[in-house]
This record gives structure tokens, C-alpha cells and sequence, in this order.
């Protein structure tokens, strides 16, 4: 469990910033050479290049070396790894939402008997 908490802090760290979702969002197209990624982003390549590696980091993208070429792709597991997280939050909070809205439902059929 501990592993994949510091995975999670790691993800979401990542997601956290505007430039690296434009990266991903770029290579969900396929892979991409680090100046096809750098291209819409309005910063030097070394900025570029640290981004990549904080995405890196947290396994979302994989880098290779084909020729010349510094190719980055997208890595799923990471993200699947996010949303299951996400889904498990979700279903908690709807669940103790129900119970609060049937408690305040019990608590309203209260007041009405007590008022008639």
C-alpha cells in the first residue's frame, strides 16, 4: 500500500502542471520526438526536457533512443492506476453521502411527527 501511495504522489505530482497534460494530451497520439512535444509549449527545451522528467519519472511516459531520435510515449498503466484510485474515492463519498441524506430524511420525518 505504501508503494502505491508514493506511486499516486508521484502521478498526480506530475498531472499537477499545465505543460506536462499538453505533453500528454500530445503523445495520446502516438509517440512523439521531444521537439514534436516541445513545439506547442512556449518554453526552452531544458524546460521542456525537465518536465519529460518528472512525466518519466512517474512512469507516465517512456523515453527510447531510434537513430538520431528521442522518442517519448505515453505509458497507460500510470493513468489506469489514477482513475481506479479515483473511482475508489468516488464510490466511498457517494456512499457517506447516501447515509447523510437518508439521516437528514430520518431527521426531517422526526420533526414532522413530533410537529403533528
Amino acid at each position: 500500500m505504501v508503494k502505491r501511495e508514493a506511486s499516486l504522489d508521484e502521478i498526480f505530482t506530475a498531472l499537477a502542471h499545465p505543460a506536462r497534460r499538453t505533453i500528454l494530451r500530445r503523445l495520446c497520439r502516438g509517440a512523439a520526438t521531444v521537439g514534436e512535444v516541445a513545439k506547442p509549449l512556449k518554453m526552452s527545451l531544458p524546460a521542456v526536457t525537465k518536465h519529460l522528467d518528472i512525466l518519466e519519472r512517474a512512469k507516465l511516459i517512456r523515453r527510447s533512443v531510434q537513430a538520431q531520435w528521442r522518442l517519448c510515449e505515453l505509458q497507460f498503466m500510470p493513468l489506469d492506476q489514477a482513475s481506479q484510485w479515483i473511482a475508489e474515492q468516488r464510490q466511498i463519498w457517494e456512499a457517506r453521502l447516501d447515509r447523510l441524506e437518508q439521516h437528514l430524511h430520518d431527521l426531517e420525518s422526526q420533526h414532522e411527527e413530533k410537529n403533528l
